[in-house]
This record gives structure tokens, C-alpha cells and sequence, in this order.
């Protein structure tokens, strides 16, 4: 049975060939990014990135469908170079130092908001959230599968546990105090975060 995502991908545009176009997307990319971080969602219109890019609307549209999906392309970029893969020799050690990671850009500003402005701008524009999810959701996927699966190859990890819980476990804390404000995100509190869910993840031996 296809998947939500393997429905979707279809709105997601090809890139225009060639090393001109490449160099464009580029570009674009760069220009949303620091939009973003200027004034958030709002701030990263069609309109303003045509302006500080000098490339024309028309063509911004032949490489993503709608500015939500040009801006989760963009974002993405910010978050993966924010937030890098640890590598601290021990699950316990990863997991804090992703989540200490992912707390401080969460809690940043206008970075947090950005990212909830996503969330909320995707659920009304189908094709810019088949972005969201191949290009800003994949990429942390990838980043807590290779945690787990050195952990799963140190026999720290829970094998009995999928990946997709897994991701589920660490990034939904962080993500639902960003959106419901409820506590701070902080370093203390991502430790906190961290020693419940390591107690959770670890591999119980008989």
C-alpha cells in the first residue's frame, strides 16, 4: 500500500537541468534562508526573494510550486547546518547532544517560530508540506537513524524499538514545547528530557 509521502511526492518539482540552474537554485535557496532569519515566514515572500535575487517570479516558480515549499527547502538547510550529527561514542551522549542541539534551535528566534509558521502554513498548501516532509523531516530522519543504528551496532540500543518511535521519542518533546509554550527550552531541561528517554531506549538485558 503506498504511503501518505509516496502520494505526494509527485508535487514535488524536478529541477530545472543544467549548471545555470544549479547555480539558481542555489541561490534561491541562500536568499530564502536568510529571509527567514530576518523576519521569519512572512518576510520570505515570492516577491522578496525575486528582489534580493534578481531572479524573475516565473522562474522561482519552475523549481518549487509555492513559497511554503521553496521555504521548507530553505529551512531545512538552516536546521542541518544548526544542528549536525553528534557523535559522542554512547547513545546516552548522542541523544543529550542532539537534544541540547535541537532545544537551542527550536528556542531560537525567529528560527522556533519559523518553523511552527511552517507547520502551520503546510496545512493549508498540500505541495509546500510534500516539501516539508522530503526535504526537512527526511533529513532529521536521517540524522536519528544513523544515531540508532550505532547504537543498535554498540548493542546499547532496545532492538525491540523501530526507528519511527524512535524518532517520535525525540523529537516530539522538544517540538510540542515549542509549539504549546508550555516550558522553556532549555539545556537543563533537554537533559531532563534526555535521561527519561534513555531509560526508555537503552537495552534491558535478561
Amino acid at each position: 500500500m503506498a504511503t501518505g509521502d509516496d502520494q505526494s511526492r509527485h508535487l514535488i518539482k524536478a529541477a530545472p537541468n543544467g549548471a545555470r540552474s544549479a547555480r539558481i537554485h542555489r541561490l534561491l535557496l541562500q536568499v530564502t534562508g536568510a529571509l527567514l532569519d530576518e523576519g521569519g515566514l512572512p518576510a520570505a515572500t515570492v516577491g522578496a526573494i525575486a528582489e534580493r535575487s534578481g531572479v524573475s517570479k516565473a522562474t522561482i516558480y519552475n523549481h518549487w510550486p509555492s513559497r511554503t515549499a521553496i521555504a521548507a527547502s530553505a529551512f531545512a538547510q538552516l536546521m542541518g547546518a544548526a544542528v549536525p550529527l553528534p557523535d559522542t561514542g554512547s547513545l546516552a551522549g548522542d541523544v543529550a547532544e542532539h537534544l541540547v542541539r535541537l532545544g537551542a534551535f527550536y528556542a531560537s528566534e525567529p528560527r522556533g517560530k519559523t518553523f511552527a509558521q511552517l507547520l502551520a502554513a503546510c496545512v493549508d498548501d498540500e505541495a509546500g508540506a510534500a516539501y516539508f516532509r522530503e526535504y526537512f523531516l527526511a533529513e532529521r530522519q536521517q540524522v536519528t537513524a544513523r544515531i540508532w543504528q550505532r547504537a543498535l551496532d554498540r548493542g546499547e540500543a532496545d532492538p525491540a524499538i523501530g526507528l519511527d518511535e524512535v524518532i517520535d521519542i525525540l523529537a516530539g518533546p522538544l517540538i510540542f514545547r515549542r509549539l504549546a509554550g508550555h516550558r522553556a527550552l532549555t539545556e537543563t531541561d533537554a537533559g531532563k528530557v534526555t535521561r527519561a528517554i534513555t531509560r526508555g531506549l537503552v537495552r534491558r538485558e535478561a
